[in-house]
């Protein structure tokens, strides 16, 4: 499910309604959920904070994702989406974490190919994740297509 940007409005009223206050981990799309968020008025009110981990380093020291799970898996991994959704709900107030990593382009690989994004959503009663192949768009586009899915993510999980 992806949520357009005019429902933002609709996400802000649900986690208000309900008090809860949402964090991000996000590689490919270098901060555009939080920026998203962060654009509307109120968004103070449930949005704690955003971690930009574009490098592995940063995955490591900031959201504590495991060197072995990078190695074993690539930082484009479902495995390596649940550990920096798991390390941003630990290190923020939030209740709600949605992670994002990819490949937005261009290029890579047969085993890993352009489009390819991982999502991981962290909240009080469990992680999970899942895989998105939004294609060969282009940058701009897969970028855009993991924001609104992500965001699409979190509102769901506002029950």
């Amino acid at each position: 499910m992806c949520i357009s940007l005019p429902d933002l409005h609709a996400l802000l009223d649900r986690a208000r309604a309900r008090e809860v206050m949402i964090a991000c981990a996000e590689s490919c799309t270098g901060g555009m959920v939080a920026a998203a968020l962060t654009d509307l008025p109120g968004s103070s009110a449930i949005f704690d904070r955003g971690f930009v981990t574009y490098t592995n380093a940063a995955k490591i020291d900031l959201l504590g994702v495991s060197p072995d799970t990078l190695t074993a898996h690539g930082a484009v991994s479902e495995q390596v989406a649940l550990e920096m959704a798991r390390g941003a709900l630990a290190r923020s107030g939030a209740q709600i974490a949605v992670s994002i990593t990819g490949i937005a382009g261009p290029g890579g690989s047969e085993h890993k190919p352009e489009g390819r994004v991982c999502f991981g959503l962290a909240t009080a009663s469990g992680i999970t994740t899942q895989t998105q192949e939004f294609g060969a768009l282009g940058r701009d586009k897969v970028r855009r297509a993991a924001r609104d899915f992500a965001l699409g993510l979190i509102f769901e999980a506002i029950t």
